[in-house]
């Protein structure tokens, strides 16, 4: 390449691994169509028009853009309804909002993969004020298993008991073991 003069036999060895992940680059550009498509049916659907994309002023009431961006969202990712903010500062923060959104007292939240994020961890048994703890929230815990892997009869075994959340944390958060798939 003239230009930054590169040496012809690094842009042949690039040039054969490219081809050689021309596959999965196919793969990732049909997704990337696919998502946008769906992106696109979304927005079509639900009449997001000019209108919605101009900014507010006030306290946002009756703010058409912000409710019609939830249900493209709501839309996209196949739930009942979103919540899409730009005031949620992390991930914390989001997921706090929605336990406190769906557990009431004597409710109880059963984290199915062991104890969650640290961060998570202050907001559901906090002793600083402001807790599900606090508010009247039970708490319970099932340990994954030695192999890494979610104790499916110890799960059983603790739904049946009743618990208004089973709480999933894919990530291993601070902890050493693997992330979770899907």
């Amino acid at each position: 390449m003239e230009f930054f003069n590169i040496d012809g036999r690094l842009l042949e060895t690039a040039k054969k691994a490219e081809e050689m992940a021309s596959e999965q680059f196919a793969k990732i550009s049909e997704t990337a169509e696919y998502n946008g498509n769906k992106v696109l049916s979304a927005f079509i659907n639900n009449r997001v028009s000019e209108m919605h994309l101009k900014g507010t002023i006030g306290y946002g009431y009756n703010d058409d853009g912000r409710d019609k961006l939830d249900m493209v969202y709501a839309e996209v990712f196949r739930t009942e309804d979103a919540l899409v903010r730009h005031s949620f500062v992390n991930g914390t923060h989001a997921l706090s909002t929605a336990l406190f959104g769906v557990l009431r007292p004597n409710d109880t939240l059963l984290c199915v993969t062991g104890a969650p994020y640290d961060t998570l961890t202050e907001v559901i048994n906090g002793e600083h004020g402001g807790s599900l703890k606090e508010f009247g929230v039970k708490y319970a815990q099932v340990d994954l298993l030695p192999d890494g892997t979610p104790d499916l009869e110890g799960i059983k075994a603790a739904v049946a008991k009743g618990c208004k959340v089973a709480y999933i944390q894919r990530s291993r958060g601070y902890s050493l073991r693997d992330s979770l798939s899907i």
